[in-house]
This record gives structure tokens, sequence and C-alpha cells, in this order.
């Protein structure tokens, strides 16, 4: 039976809630404090690393308001002047930039940990007047130049990291520029903005409900040409009202003597908004989210150039999470289905795709959280160049505890297995049908931005003068929060001093006063009607949305054939990438026969490995130790022979393999040696079974045929038992 609180608890409980409530307002006035100091900055970030200019955006021929720095790495790492550089760029999407390195467990923070030259793209808070988000990516280019001069006897060009919204930017660039790039890992990235599961993803619908991007237009014309991100970010606190209008306050209040400097320091970060060019915000609604025209090739540069993410020739690595509402891993990897319609159309294309999904980390989380970065990053970093020789194909990244494994590095143990399309569709999608209502919504935004554009933008650009535009700027919501606490407002100047008594006299409760655990109840009451809240809005606007553009008749009226079995949006074939893949084919054929025994031996190996349907980091740490012993062939040399290898596996593998015995020399002892070799890197992972180990018996005859001489193959055979 639980005993009545006693007169002594509620005295308790009173003397700690009221301390905390003082010691809150305290932290709301630092906050505010904090934030106009950081955003009177010249270059405000988050960065926790020291770094030193390398170029400025704004000299560019093309100006932009991008930098480019170089990490110092802290006193303890070592750098490692022939590994790739990686070069981390930040989302410009509402924030300032900084968080790719907020801590030191982060993606700058386990790149340096490798020991890898590190770089970092950021960003000034106000853009270059009339910059362009193809600009952007120009002068990304230009960084991506000035990296790999900088690096003449690194082996590979850098690995290039995109957060967010720079991963569609780092994508559109690769696609573009294919020759500036080693591996490009993409975080929490959406690339197929329509992409979602019934019931799930809300805000894929916003762009319908609202009426298309007029919305956009409107809120550029009423910064006078400059969108304020403070809406941006009001957007994204939108999907969880639990969280921004309640928890995230109440975990500072109820932990408010451990919490404060934690808390202090993501605000730092959330609360320093950036903006970007009308015409900037008007291409990312217009062509991404709402036009979803990325992976269909439908964007095209000033010059004509279509983009076409096919052009990539880097592996491209795809973290999500199923508990990301922002980014849900559809939209992450949905773009694989939009493009191809086969594994094999992947490897024609000569693409390497690797994904790993998290079971539950958030949005922010995925580019943000130490636990991400000391497993998923930390692996990521260590074994980027296993990524960088995949034979082309799609993957799955699996980590698995690393225990006492000598030839894996980190705590984890990499593998990547190997997937097809239907573990892409079985994660959920679009149907057709489903497809066809957001083509109608994109639609349905195009007339109505060209009926603001034609009746009511003329005027609205009239009525806001730039002074009117920073007047409205001061007035957002997210802005009017950090005046109420900050400086300016008279009724906080109690506050410090107050704060200082309470620290000084503090009095936390008891763990089991009563009054505390009805705290929790009241407050967990609150989270779920705010929880209730959100999830009846999600129904209703899921439900709008399909009621409205799912309708036939609408659907006919916007022109859309409404009995067609295709998807509105898809990337075009090309004939001529067909022809050039069938002479390539041709090719390979002919190429079979010639080369000697490193191409034997990279064969004989993808060969016998290729039922396993997986490549272990730990028998490429026995490769990476073979290669560095010959000194004749590097990284690029390697990765090519790799690749050339794999591709004639894939396309006749019993006459590869029937021309090995040509390519052998007649030297037993470098036959034996190689073979041996074979044995070494096929045992770093697990045991051979089944088709695998009826594989290496027939390459063991291959090289060591029953001509040679017993005494031989015997102590080959001991060396690897």
């Amino acid at each position: 039976m639980t005993s009545l609180p006693t007169p002594d608890d509620a005295l308790a409980y009173a003397t700690d809630a009221g301390q905390r409530a003082v010691l809150f307002m305290d932290v709301m006035r630092q906050r505010s404090e904090q934030a106009a100091a950081h955003n009177a900055e010249t270059v405000p970030h988050v960065l926790s690393f020291d770094a030193d200019l390398v170029c400025d955006g704004r000299n560019l021929p093309r100006p932009v308001n991008y930098l480019l720095v170089r990490i110092q790495p802290p006193g303890s790492v070592v750098i490692d002047p022939i590994k790739r550089p990686f070069v981390v760029v930040d989302p410009r999407a509402g924030h300032g930039p900084g968080i790719g390195g907020f801590k030191a467990d982060s993606e700058i923070g386990v790149a340096l940990k490798a020991g890898h030259p590190c770089y970092f793209v950021g960003f000034l808070p106000d853009p270059v007047p009339d910059q362009t988000i193809e600009d952007i990516a120009m002068a990304e280019a230009a960084f991506l130049e000035w990296v790999i001069a900088l690096h003449p006897d690194a082996e590979g060009k850098p690995c290039v990291i995109g957060n967010c919204q720079a991963g569609w930017a780092v994508m559109i660039l690769a696609s573009l520029r294919p020759e500036l790039f080693g591996p490009i890992i993409i975080a929490g990235s959406p690339l197929s903005y329509w992409a979602g599961v019934e019931g799930q993803y809300p805000m894929r619908y916003s762009g319908g409900l609202l009426g298309g991007s007029w919305l956009t237009a409107l809120t550029g014309d009423l910064g006078a040409g400059v969108f304020d991100g403070a809406w941006l970010v009001t957007n994204f606190e939108n999907q969880n009202p639990a969280n921004t209008l309640w928890s995230k306050q109440y975990n500072l209040y109820s932990k408010i003597d451990t919490e404060a400097e934690r808390y202090l320091g993501f605000e730092k970060w959330w609360g320093g908004h950036v903006s970007l060019n009308a015409a900037e915000m008007q291409f990312i609604v217009d062509e991404l989210f709402v036009g979803n025209k990325l992976a269909a090739g439908q964007i095209t540069t000033s010059d004509g150039t279509a983009v076409d993410l096919r052009n990539i020739r880097s592996p491209i690595v795809v973290f999500c999470s199923k508990g990301d509402n922002i980014t849900p891993p559809q939209q992450a990897l949905g773009w694989i289905l939009d493009l191809y319609d086969s594994i094999e159309e992947i490897r024609a294309h000569g693409q390497t795709i690797v994904y790993t999904i998290h079971e539950t980390i958030g949005h922010l989380g995925i580019f943000v959280s130490a636990g991400v970065a000391r497993k998923e990053h930390d692996e990521f970093a260590s074994n980027i160049d296993l990524i960088d020789v995949l034979p082309p194909g799609l993957y799955e990244a699996v980590l698995t505890p690393r225990g006492s494994d000598a030839m894996a590095q980190g705590d984890w143990v990499m593998r990547c297995e190997t997937r097809t399309l239907e573990d892409i569709r079985a994660l959920g999608g679009n149907t057709v049908e489903e497809e066809r209502m957001f083509e109608a919504a994109a639609r349905v935004s195009e007339v109505n931005l060209a009926l603001y554009r034609t009746f009511a933008q003329p005027f609205v650009k009239a009525v806001v003068t730039p002074e009117v535009a920073q007047v409205l700027k001061a007035l957002h919501p997210l802005r009017i929060q950090y005046d109420l606490f900050g400086p300016n407002n008279p009724f906080m100047g109690w506050v410090g001093a107050a704060a200082e008594n309470a620290r000084a006299d503090r009095r936390p409760m008891s763990v089991d006063n009563p009054f505390l655990a009805l705290q929790e109840k009241i407050s967990n009451a609150v989270v779920e009607g705010l929880e209730g809240y959100r999830k009846a809005i999600e129904r209703i606007s899921e439900d709008s949305f399909r009621r409205i553009y799912g309708n036939e008749a609408f659907q006919k009226a916007l022109g859309l054939d409404t009995t067609s079995d295709q998807r509105p949006r898809r990337a075009a074939k090309s004939l001529l990438h067909r022809e050039l893949t069938e002479q390539r084919i041709a090719s390979l054929r002919t190429a079979m026969a010639t080369g000697g025994l490193r191409e034997a031996g990279i064969r004989a190996l993808l060969y016998v490995g290729r039922p396993r349907g997986a490549v272990d980091e730990r028998g490429f740490e026995a490769i990476r130790r073979l290669r560095r012993n010959d000194a004749a062939l590097s990284l690029h040399e390697f990765k090519a022979t790799v690749r050339q290898q794999f591709l004639m596996l894939v396309i006749d593998e019993e006459a590869a393999i029937a021309a090995l015995p040509g390519l052998l020399p007649p030297d037993e002892a470098k036959r034996l040696a190689v073979l041996d070799m074979l044995r070494g890197v096929l045992a770093a992972g697990p045991p051979l079974d089944g088709e695998s180990a009826r594989r290496l018996e027939r390459v063991t005859e291959i090289f060591a045929p029953p001509t040679a001489s017993a005494p031989r193959r015997a102590v080959a055979a001991a060396k690897t038992a």
C-alpha cells in the first residue's frame, strides 16, 4: 500500500521545484545570450576542432558563401599522408555549420582517428546575392580540386560525406564531376522525395496540402529575395510537437543539475539560423521535394547538362534509419529503384552501392549521435578502402562485435552482404497509383506558382522593402523566444543573482518523494496528449492528401494518364549506354585470356568467394597487407583490376575460369605462393563450405595440377592447415 505524502515531502518538493524553476530560467537566459554572441560572429559554427581556411568561396569566379577549411588534428592523432582525405559537407537547411564535427565522437573525429587528413565545407549565415545551387556545386568542385592538389601522394580521391541536404548536393556534383570523388557517404539524405509507407512519414504530404511551392515563393518575397532558414527549423520542429513544446524543456527542468551543458551545446547549433537566396530555396522545393526530379534525371544545369546519378563512378554509401521521420529509408534508398531495373543494370553502369539501416536512431542522430559515430562512422572510416574496391553491385553493411579477432579494426567487424532490388522493395514504397497522386500534387504546384507570380508577386515585392523584411525576420516566433529570455527583457534582470543563490543553497528532494512520481505522471500525460494530437493530424493530413490527389477526375483534369501502369517519374534508359555496355562486354570477353599471375589470383579469389554473397573486412585486411608488399600496385590499379576480373565472372563465369591456366606462369613456386595467399585470405573470413569449398578445390587443381610434385603440394597444404 502506497503511503500518503507528508508535509515534509511537500516542503522538500516545493523547495526543489522552486530552485529548479530558477535554474531553468537561468539556462534560458544563458541560451539567449549564447545565441546573440554566436550569431554576431563573422563565421558562426559549432566545430569542436581548430581549422585553417583553405579556400573562401566568395573569391571564386562564381562567388558563394561557402568555405573550405582544413581540420587541425588533436595532438594525440597522427595523420598518414598516404591515406585519402575526408571532406565533410554540412547541410544548409536552416542551421549553421559544424554539426559534422560537433564533438570528438563525430564524423570528423572518427576520420582523424583513422589517420585520414580531414577537411570541412561550411558556410556563412548570409548568401552571396544571386548565388544559385549550381554556383554552390561549382564551388564545391573547386574545393575538391584544392584537396586533391594538396594530397598528391594519397591513395585515392577524397572520401566525401554529405549530411542531410548536403547529401543530394554532393550526389548532384558527383554526377557532373565524377573524376573528383572517392567513396561518397550520404547520411540521412533524401533522394527519392515522394517515397514512403502508407500511415508513416507524413512530411512528404506537406507540399501537396499547402498547394505546392507558391508558399516558398511568398516566403522568399517577404524576405526581399532572401529565404529565412528559421522557417525550415520550424518545419522540423512541427514534426514532433511533444518534443518541441514539452519534452525538450521538461528534460532540462527535471535534470537541471546535470543537463544544462549538453542542452546549451546543442541549442548553440539549433538556434544558429542561416538564410538562403529565394531562388536557391525555390530550386530545392520545385526540383526536389515537390518535383522529385533528381533520380528521374530531369534536372539540367545552365548549359543543358542533365544530372544523371548513373554517371557517378565512386562507391555510394547510404546511412539511414527506420526511426528517421525526416528522411526514412524509402526516401534514402528509393532512388535505386527509380534508376535501375536489376542488379545487372547497376553492374553495367559500374556502380557500387552500400547501405546500412539503423533500427531506431532519429534523423539528427545519424550524423550527430556519438554512438553512431563510434560504430557506423568509425567502421566506414577505417574500412573506406574496402568499400572502394568492392565489385559493382548492391550491398548491405552488417556490423557485428569484433570479439578477439586480430584481423578486424575497431570494436566491430564490417561485412558487406550482397543484396537485390527486392530487398529495397521489401522496405515498402509507393504503388503506381500513389506515385500518380504525387505527380498530381506537383502539377498543382506548378499551376499555383504561376498564378502567384502573375497576380500576387508584383504586389508583394512592391510592399516588402529590405527594411520591412528585416522587421518580419525579427518577428519570427523562434527569434522572439530568444528575445523573451534575453538581456533586453527587463523582467529577466533578477534571474542571474537568484540562480547563484539557488546553486549555493541547492536542496534536491529525495528520489522517492511521491510528488516527484506525480510530476513524472503529469509529464507523461502531456507527452501522450501531444503525441495523440500529432497522430491525429498526421492521419487527417494523409487522408486529405489521398482524397484530393487520388481523385481520378481531378487527375484527368490535370492531364494525367490514369490508365498507365508506369510510374510517372523514372529515369529514361540510354540507348548509347546500352551500346557502350555491349562493347564493354565484348572487350571483357577478349581480355579473359590476357594478364598474368596477379589477375589470375584476383579472379580465382573472387570466384571462390562469390557464393558467400558477402565481403568481410578481415579478408580485405589480409589482401591489403599483401598488396602493400607489392610496391608496383597502387590502390587505383588494384581497384581497377578487381572490378575488371569481377565483371568477367559476371558475364561468363565458366569461360573466365577456363581461361585461368593460360594466365599462370610455368614457375610452380610462384603458383603455389599465390595459392597460399588465396587460402590465407579465405581463411580470414567464415569457414568455407558447400559451393565455396568445391570452388576452392577447382582452383587448387588449376594452380597446383596433378603434374606438380607431390612433396611441394604437401608443403603448401601444411602451410595452410
